[in-house]
């Protein structure tokens, strides 16, 4: 069976988010790792080239599929900020209702800037998704 086509690397972190452009986004995204950083209690690691990752877990479909992935993260993409919530948003309607502009997707949050948003549901979200990550599975340190 194939493996995941995002994997954990090596790649540092901080280089990563100081080479991001624009200087917006790279600020953003700096606030971001603080952010992350407090609410998770973890360090992040990267997941393939672009994306930030705060913890993992190992999960296993009915079909046999299985494998290691971030239990939450971001990437500061060049068109938005994308935030990886697991498994989704399905129990969030009134956090999202707080949060300020924002589009989702199945499992990702997307915020054109930092300041379109409130920090504090921000972290509210991000602790109710590795909450109800961690019902389903056993969710750890990178």
């Amino acid at each position: 069976m194939a493996e995941n086509k995002t994997q954990a690397t090596d790649a540092s972190v901080e280089r990563f988010l100081s080479a991001v452009e624009p200087h917006r986004r790279r600020d953003d995204g700096i606030a971001l790792d603080a952010l992350f950083r407090r609410v998770t209690g973890w360090n992040p690691v990267m997941w393939g080239d672009s994306i930030v990752g705060y913890g993992q877990y190992h999960y296993r479909y009915e079909s046999g599929r299985e494998g290691d992935f971030l239990a939450t993260g971001f990437s500061p993409r060049k068109s938005s900020l994308s935030l990886y919530i697991m498994p989704g948003y399905q129990q969030m309607g009134d956090m999202l209702d707080r949060l300020g502009k924002h589009k989702i997707g199945k499992a990702c949050l997307y915020v054109n800037k930092l300041a379109d948003v409130d920090e504090d549901v921000l972290a509210e979200i991000i602790r109710a998704g590795l909450d109800d990550l961690g019902k389903r599975y056993e969710v750890k340190a990178s």
